[in-house]
C-alpha cells in the first residue's frame, strides 16, 4: 500500500487532511533504517513478521513459490513510499508473498506492536489502511482471475493493455520475469507470445513485448 492516499476513493478528502498525521505516526513507530542490496529479500513467504517496511523509492517484486521450484511472481513495484507488511499487520498471518529488492534501496523498519497501540489511541488512521487494502485487493483480483480465466496470449495482451491505460501498481517488463509473472514456463511464454507476433498485435521491444498494433490488440481483447 502506498503511504499517500490513493487518487480516487470514497474517503480521499478526509485521508488528504488525515495525512500528516498518519506520517508522524509511521515515524514515530520506526525502529531504523535498514539498506537492502538487489535480490535481497525484505520479506519471506511463510515467516512470521512483527515489522512492517516503509520503502521510499527503489523497485521490487512479489512472488509466491512452491516445493517443487515452482514461482508466480505477482509483479513490480516502482516504489513511492511504499508500505509492506499491512496485510499480516491485520491477519497476525505468516507472510503470503516474499518481497525482494530489485534495486538497491532503503527501508524504515516500523514495529507492529508500536503501531497497533498508536491505530488503538488514533482509529481513524486506520481508514488509511482500510481503503489502501480494499484499492490493491481489486488490482491483486483483476490480475489472479484474468491469470485463471484466460490463456497466456490474452494475459500477456490484456497486461500491455493495462499499461496503456494508467501505470499500474503490479507490472513487469523484464525478459527474466515473464515466464513466472504468468505462472508458466519459459517455452509456453515464449509460444504464446510467438502467436501473437504473427498475428502483427505485439512486437519484441528492448525490455520485453510492446504494443504493435493498438487496433488490433482492441480487437484480440474484445474492448
Amino acid at each position: 500500500m502506498q503511504q499517500q492516499p490513493y487518487p480516487l476513493g470514497r474517503f480521499h478528502a478526509e485521508l488528504v487532511a488525515l495525512e500528516p498525521r498518519f506520517a508522524t505516526a509511521l515515524a514515530a513507530c520506526t525502529l531504523f533504517l535498514r539498506r537492502y542490496l538487489p535480490g535481497e529479500a525484505i520479506m519471506r513467504q511463510g515467516e512470521r513478521c512483527e515489522h512492517l517496511y516503509l520503502v521510499e523509492r527503489g523497485r521490487v517484486s512479489l512472488n509466491s513459490a512452491v516445493h517443487s521450484g515452482r514461482l508466480f511472481q505477482l509483479g513490480e513495484i516502482e516504489c513511492r513510499h511504499q508500505i509492506f507488511g499491512e496485510m499480516e499487520f491485520f491477519s497476525a498471518t505468516p507472510v503470503q508473498w516474499s518481497v525482494v529488492a530489485e534495486t538497491e534501496l532503503d527501508a524504515s523498519v516500523i514495529c507492529a506492536h508500536k503501531l497497533a497501540q498508536r491505530l488503538l489511541a488514533e482509529p481513524e488512521l486506520t481508514l488509511f489502511f482500510a481503503t489502501a487494502l480494499a484499492s490493491d485487493y481489486l488490482d491483486t483480483l483483476d490480475i489472479t482471475t484474468s491469470r485463471l480465466l484466460h490463456p497466456i496470449a490474452y494475459n500477456i495482451a490484456y497486461e500491455l493493455w493495462r499499461e496503456r491505460q494508467r501505470t499500474p501498481m503490479l507490472g513487469s517488463r523484464k525478459r527474466a520475469h515473464e515466464a513466472a509473472r504468468f505462472g508458466t514456463t519459459e517455452r509456453v511464454y515464449r509460444r504464446a507470445l510467438k502467436e501473437l507476433i504473427e498475428q502483427g498485435i505485439v512486437g519484441e521491444g528492448s525490455d520485453g513485448p510492446v504494443i504493435a498494433d493498438l487496433a488490433k490488440l482492441r480487437a484480440y481483447l474484445a474492448l
